[in-house]
């Protein structure tokens, strides 16, 4: 008898568990849920919250900041600015995530009883000097606030205000700068205080030092730093700013950022910092990082996949005329500037800045997750103009845009910016389109890594590109910051209609 073909074996979870623009993790477990919550910079609404049973898949459950009295990003914020580095806890039956508004009213508390909201007003606490403060509470109730730099100090979580002096606590490894990130743990006999050194580029890492007390006296771990992976070929790069956490069998993890560079030298990232898992063990008290690849090991639990996010929104929402929680814009979400009650089935937007160079844009997108990808729209220009976009600040994007009488391929690389093609626009609604393709071939060290191509379906010729363009002026390596890119629609006149939009991975 002929030999069944046995199925085919399920393929190794992939890291990034977050990919994309999903920065400086910070993640709390409650039972058998965990929660995540991520930085979001100049983007509104802020610090979206993610939900997973098992470490690896994630779904966006909402945004902690996600009203205009939670979140204060004036027009002018620079990009970059905003919100950095949240820690998320449980405590008492609650959750608590304390967070830093660069540009704004500085480090403020929000708690919730469901972390998918609604969210606290926000207590602000003026006694927190600097940025990336957490939340560690120990037996007798006591709240300790430890920020970058590395201090501390107690605090009320309700009032947000200071309960004693900033006291410093460590510096991490000598000669190692920015220390930053601090979270500070009760693991068994010892309180551990784990810190991102190094800067948030090539040479960050992870350190730890732990202490019989909140309060110290830290001593340093021997093997410091314990995750790094800095003057290395790795293709997971800027690894740091961690948090810790144990998964559904007792066994502990850490989720961490990271970078994946491409092309040629120096290496070009464009999809932001990551969140990415990676294994650890205990020898004699201290956590041991394993190996941080590309694909993760064999997990001694079940994996719970969860629904993707759809590839195409048709904005016909529900009654509370909401947006799905993954679209982003830039510091504020006006009603004035953007709608989906305008015109039912279709997102309206009302423009103020005159195009994507200006900080207040009116623009609406989602993170770019892939290195191979295509975002379509089907926009109504007629009263206005717009387009679509890959945006990863004022000063770097490219555009497709159209008219009443124009389809035009812009681009804004530094100061310079030009309208690279156009033709004229056929009548009606066009579907306009951005096509992204990563390298596969590095022919030198000059080698961009990706290509960007702009245009638009023609109803007879198909589809028609206007430009083609390297990546690599898309990429912090040349723009700076600390933010990836984001695609999405835009109005730069006017007012633009917009009927669906889809973003879709090579792979489908």
């Amino acid at each position: 008898m002929p030999t069944a073909t046995p199925p085919p074996a399920p393929a190794a979870p992939a890291n990034p568990v977050l990919p994309g623009f999903h920065p400086d993790p910070s993640v709390c477990r409650v039972g058998d849920d965990y929660y995540l919550a991520c930085s979001s910079f100049e983007y509104y609404p802020g610090v979206p919250l993610f939900h997973s049973r098992d470490l690896v898949h994630w779904t966006q459950i909402g945004n902690a900041l996600d009203r205009p009295e939670q979140l204060r990003l004036p027009l002018d914020a620079p990009s970059s600015g905003g919100i950095y580095a949240p820690t998320l806890r449980h405590h008492d039956g609650h959750f608590w995530l304390i967070v830093t508004n660069v540009s704004g009213d500085g480090n403020l508390i929000v708690t919730a009883t469901d972390p998918a909201g609604p969210w606290s007003a926000p207590v602000l606490a003026p006694d927190v000097p600097g940025i990336d403060p957490d939340l560690a509470w120990d037996e007798d109730g006591t709240c300790w606030c430890t920020v970058a730099g590395v201090s501390q100090r107690r605090l009320d979580p309700a009032t947000g205000r200071a309960l004693g002096p900033t006291r410093r606590l460590w510096s991490g490894t000598p000669g190692a700068k920015a220390p930053e990130a601090p979270h500070l743990y009760r693991i068994g006999a010892y309180w551990y205080l784990l810190i991102a050194e190094g800067g948030t580029e090539r040479g960050h890492g992870v350190s730890i030092a732990r202490a019989r007390t909140p309060e110290g006296p830290f001593e340093p771990c021997p093997a410091n730093p314990i995750q790094s992976h800095r003057s290395t070929e790795h293709p997971i790069q800027n690894t740091g700013h961690a948090d810790l956490v144990q998964g559904p069998d007792g066994s502990w993890w850490m989720l961490l950022l990271g970078v994946r560079p491409s092309g040629g030298s120096p290496g070009w990232h464009v999809l932001g910092r990551e969140t990415f898992l990676a294994p650890v063990t205990w020898q004699d008290g201290w956590p041991v990082v394993g190996e941080l690849s590309l694909t993760l090991p064999a997990l001694p639990w079940p994996l719970q996949p969860t629904p993707a996010v759809p590839a195409r929104d048709d904005f016909d929402v529900d009654h509370l005329g909401e947006l799905r929680p993954h679209w982003i814009s830039l510091r504020d979400r006006s009603p004035q500037h953007f709608s989906v009650k305008d015109r039912p089935g279709w997102l309206t937007l009302h423009a103020r800045g005159a195009d994507l160079s200006a900080p207040d844009a009116v623009f609406l997108g989602r993170r770019q997750t892939d290195a191979s990808c295509a975002m379509r729209a089907l926009l109504d220009p007629a009263e206005g103009r717009g387009g679509l976009a890959v945006r990863l600040d004022e000063e770097h994007h490219y555009g497709i845009e159209a008219d009443a009488v124009q389809v035009r391929a812009v681009a804004r690389i530094g100061p310079l910016r030009t309208v690279l093609a156009a033709q004229p626009r056929p009548p009606g609604p066009l579907v306009l389109r951005i096509e992204i393709v990563a390298t596969q071939v590095v022919r030198d060290a000059r080698t961009g890594p990706d290509t960007v191509t702009l245009g638009f379906d023609h109803p007879a010729d198909g589809f028609v590109a206007l430009a083609e363009l390297d990546g690599r002026y898309l990429s912090t390596e040349v723009a700076g910051g600390f933010t990836g890119r984001v695609l999405g629609v835009y109005a730069g006149e006017g007012t633009v209609h917009v009927d669906w939009c889809e973003y879709r991975s090579a792979d489908g």
